[in-house]
């Protein structure tokens, strides 16, 4: 074997990780919709010749895990024999390696001299897929329900779009514009890697690009080996569940055990519950995602993310359950499922690693989705089309506490790494008025470290509007750690003219104008007794608003002058003296 030179081998590394990053950009900055352009829900990536994921774009950690079941796949069962230089295929198989139906992957290969030596590929979470409610989220029956299922078709032939099958997609899909808009944005994307991965072969070779290639997944191997024997090896267990599946008030139970050893690690979600015909079911790719960002998590940051990790990586999910669901299952709430399995994993693992992991999280993806007609204010009588909008977003919660630290406030967890949509982009293309966002004072989880606290967010609407929450966490809140107490459960309420009433967390009601929808989510667990907090931390929680005085007493024992908010210190040894 020819020898390695360690500075080549960095910058081939890097070029390659670069690549996908500006796939990224080039997505990001051409895609129309809030949900793309803002919240960056989508992932780019680069596989080799033989199908190995060689690079990935760090923006939707949930997606990248997946893709490494879905594009391999995906070119398979279509054959490579079939693409030519410039096609690219289009698929959104929940059953054929994807996840749930609004992730659609483009796939392309990359040419270089008439032989193909990888594929680009990026996904993207669409704001409508068609299906039974704007936004394409809601409790469904059955996957027929969630919108259009696209087999592995050749979306771009030569460079161009193949307009009869652009055309049939749009067809199901209300937010055309927007839609057509973000497939582009994905051309572009792929188009992007392509020429930069051309561009790295021009520079060293054919052979040297495959040979630092079959390098960088080895090196990556023995990394993740060596990263292996710093953790624990046992076995691991933990049991919870998702609070209800959207048709019925029973829990869904979700088990994992989490094997390590010297071939890596093993999850298996044997005894979870069997899939129900309900929004709750997690595909394979799904599930897969999920413990692969587990691992991913507990090990070096540095460490490169490709075939030489995922080779470790190793899940038993059981067919027909809601952790690797078969056809036709709805699996729209599959990521609600995905991430409380983060959660999961983590507590399997707190004893073992009581200074590596964190209380529970909010643990839900906490989806809000809305659409409905465009009404002009003015109408125009010569053209008597309406043009339909969606809107989708993710809701941030509370993270959990650490072994050192308190969970960050409003915060994506885990895999879900979306941005804040802002109140300015989102009223300025939507008909919608956001008329409070804010952090929930007293929804921490209380502990020696505090959970992080939970947001409300309002949506208000002066015309008819179909509106979907897609959601979790209104049985129980995350979970605390070590005498760390559980964070606030969530809440969803409409308010009419002041009358607020409650909702599931999975529902779709149509709303007229006025009416406000309101979510208040989850804090996070704590972590350690609320008695060992330091005083005067639980004092700065009281002077910035996030908990009350008479939680500072009631709960941590801390009490306070109510003028100056200082901590009075012999009434606080006297109560915490008379609670020891």
């Amino acid at each position: 074997m020819p020898a390695i030179d360690p500075i080549k081998f960095e910058v081939i590394r890097s070029a390659l990780t670069q690549a996908t990053e500006e796939m990224a950009a080039a997505l990001r900055r051409s895609a129309y919709s809030t949900n793309v352009k803002t919240r960056q829900d989508f992932s780019c990536a680069f596989f080799d010749a033989n199908l190995r994921a060689v690079a990935q774009a760090f923006t939707q950690p949930v997606h990248l895990g997946s893709f490494v079941r879905h594009v391999p796949f995906a070119i398979r069962e279509y054959g490579v024999e079939k693409l030519g230089p410039g096609d690219m295929i289009l698929s959104n198989d929940p059953y054929g390696g994807g996840v749930h139906l609004n992730d659609i992957a483009l796939i392309g290969p990359v040419h270089y001299e008439s032989q193909v030596i990888g594929y680009t590929a990026c996904l993207a979470h669409h704001v409508d897929v068609g299906g039974g409610a704007p936004a394409s989220v809601g409790a469904f029956r059955e996957v027929f329900q969630e919108g259009v299922i696209i087999p592995r078709v050749k979306l771009v032939k030569g460079g161009e779009i193949n307009r009869d099958v652009f055309d049939l997609v749009l067809a199901q899909i209300r937010s055309k514009r927007e839609t057509a808009g973000d497939f582009r944005a994905q051309i572009a994307s792929n188009r992007t890697g392509a020429a930069r991965i051309n561009e790295i072969v021009d520079r060293y070779g054919l052979d040297q690009f495959n040979l630092y290639i079959d390098e960088l997944i080895e090196y990556t191997a023995r990394r993740t080996a060596a990263e292996l024997q710093k953790l624990p090896q046992g076995e691991f267990s933990a049991e919870g569940f998702v609070d209800n599946d959207g048709f019925t008030n029973d829990v869904v139970t979700l088990k994992v055990k989490v094997t390590i050893d010297d071939n890596g690690v093993r999850f298996d979600t044997s005894g979870s519950d069997k899939q129900r015909r309900a929004p709750v079911n997690s595909t394979f790719a799904q599930t897969y995602s999920a413990c692969a960002y587990a691992l991913r998590a507990l090990i070096d940051k540095d460490l490169p993310v490709n075939d030489g990790f995922y080779r470790y990586v190793h899940v038993d999910a059981p067919e027909g359950t809601v952790t690797n669901c078969v056809h036709p299952a709805p699996v729209v709430g599959g990521w609600e499922t995905h991430v409380r399995l983060n959660d999961l994993i983590f507590l399997a693992l707190s004893d073992a690693l009581p200074e590596e992991v964190c209380a529970g999280t909010k643990s839900m993806q906490c989806h809000s989705g809305f659409g409905g007609l465009i009404v002009p204010d003015e109408p125009d009588e010569q053209n008597s089309s309406l043009e339909y909008f969606c809107f989708l977003e993710t809701l941030a919660g509370g993270y959990g506490a650490r072994h050192a630290s308190d969970g960050p406030d409003a915060v994506q967890s885990h895999g879900q790494n979306t941005e804040n949509a802002p109140i300015e982009e989102t009223e300025s293309n939507y008909p919608v008025r956001i008329t409070r966002y804010e952090l929930l004072p007293d929804s921490e989880g209380a502990g020696k470290f505090r959970g992080g606290l939970g947001l409300r967010r309002d949506y208000q609407f002066p015309q008819e509007v179909t509106f979907t929450v897609l959601a979790d966490r209104d049985r129980a809140g995350p979970h605390g750690l070590f005498g760390g107490e559980t964070g606030s459960k969530s809440v969803y309420a409409i308010i009419d003219n002041g009358i607020e009433t409650e909702l599931s967390s999975k529902t779709t009601v149509d709303l007229l104008p006025g009416q406000v929808i309101s979510y208040r989510t989850s804090g996070g667990g704590g972590y350690g007794s609320p008695a060992e907090r330091d005083p005067f931390q639980v004092a700065d929680d009281v002077s910035n608003g996030k908990i009350s005085i008479e939680r500072a007493r009631t709960v941590y024992s801390v009490v306070l002058n109510p003028e100056s908010l200082l901590v009075d210190e012999t009434e606080t040894a006297r109560l915490r003296g008379l609670q020891a």
